[in-house]
Parts: C-alpha cells; structure tokens; sequence
C-alpha cells in the first residue's frame, strides 16, 4: 500500500503544477491581450490627423501656420516643482557646466 501511495505522489504533484503553471498562463495571456487592445486602440487614434494635431498643440506647444500663440510662464508650472522659489539657486543647464569644465581645463596648471 505504502508503495502505491510513493508511485502516485511524484505525478501528482507534477499534475497539480502543471495545472497552476497553466492557469498563470492563462492569466498572462489575458493581462497581454488587453495590452495588445489598449496599443491597437492608441494605434488608431494615432492614425487620426485631428488627433495628432491636437496632441501637437497640448504637448509641444505647436501653432498652426498664421496663428499667435502664448505661453505664459508664471513660476507655479508643473516641471519646476522640485526646487522652492526661496530655495538655492538653480544649477546651470548641461552646457554651461560641458563648457565651464572645457574652459578649466584649457587654463594652464
């Protein structure tokens, strides 16, 4: 008996992984369709020119041709949230610092 118990173990067992590595699977499956339904519905709208155009004017501020647009800058905006106005003073942009460390290291010893 207690041989027939130690034969039916190891499939078993095999039988209740493979049966959890498939419902993983299946649940993957499911998680990359909807996926592949969100990027082919994006896909879509990237395929409509209004879209486009109002995504351009939202995003990068872009004006039709013939048109004045503004952009106000208040010190309130969304990117310089990271530094108080009181705070220290801001580091200088990446070419200023390429250029400052290309000026040192002209200068003689």
């Amino acid at each position: 008996m207690c041989a027939i118990a130690l034969s039916l173990a190891y499939p078993v067992r095999e039988y209740i992984a493979q049966r959890r590595q498939i419902a993983e699977l299946r649940h993957d499956e499911r998680v990359l369709q909807a996926r592949v339904a969100e990027l082919t519905r994006r896909k879509e709208r990237l395929g409509d020119p209004s879209y486009v155009k109002r995504e351009a004017r939202r995003r990068l501020h872009y004006c039709m041709p013939g048109e004045k647009c503004y952009i106000v800058l208040d010190g309130a905006g969304e990117d310089d949230g990271d530094a108080p106005a009181d705070g220290p003073a801001r580091r200088p942009p990446w070419y200023e610092a390429l250029w400052g460390s290309v000026r040192a290291a002209d200068r003689p010893g």
